[in-house]
């Protein structure tokens, strides 16, 4: 499976079902039924697009959403959840963190307290990183230590390359209103810091 194959299989996703829960069962048969190695390569590419993600302004722009606190893990799952926006947005959205806000799954949350907002429009997807691993268990049968199977198949076939320390750019915050304005002028309008408690 290449970039491209993943992607595909994704819009796929997302065009065969409308809530996380549903794209990610249709999601796990559609791999289910693919062989082990594709499984392991939906993994890497997973990663290595995630990888993407994995940036200062990506991370101010998830702050912002999150009225102005973004936790490591939640980033993370943030990432995953732009994933789930299709090829397109997520690839606009990396070079430019500031055209989410043009999204529907963006927009939808404006306005609305957080505390009101459903598993479906949370911007937050983990369980999209468990999703190969839970085919690898059906296609191979094994329960016991399909873990480790698992991820030392997805170890064996990513790329050596050097792994970052950290997000890429420089790191600024995005409770900075004037920085914010200036750095993401949309989603800072859209979304207002909670206060610090």
């Amino acid at each position: 499976m290449d970039r491209d194959s993943f992607w595909e299989l994704i819009e796929e996703c997302r065009r065969q079902a409308q809530s996380p829960d549903e794209r990610l069962t249709w999601l796990r048969g559609e791999l289910s039924r693919r062989s082990l190695t594709e499984v392991v390569q939906f993994q890497v590419c997973l990663d290595e697009t995630t990888h993407e993600a994995f940036t200062w302004d990506l991370w101010a722009a998830a702050d912002r959403i999150f009225g102005g606190w973004c936790s490591d893990d939640g980033f993370c799952y943030f990432g995953l959840w732009m994933v789930g926006l299709g090829r397109e947005a997520f690839t606009r959205a990396v070079s430019e963190p500031d055209a989410l806000a043009e999204t529907p799954e963006v927009r939808r949350l404006v306005g609305s307290p957080r505390e009101m907002w459903n598993d479906d429009d949370w911007p937050g997807w983990e369980s999209l990183d468990y999703v190969a691993m839970e085919a690898y268990r059906v296609l191979s049968g094994v329960d016991d230590d399909c873990d480790e199977a698992f991820y030392g198949a997805v170890e064996a076939e990513q790329a050596d390359g050097p792994e970052s320390p950290g997000p890429l750019g420089e790191r600024w915050d995005a409770r900075s209103e004037e920085e914010a304005a200036r750095k993401l002028p949309r989603l800072s309008a859209m979304f207002a810091l909670r206060p610090l408690t």
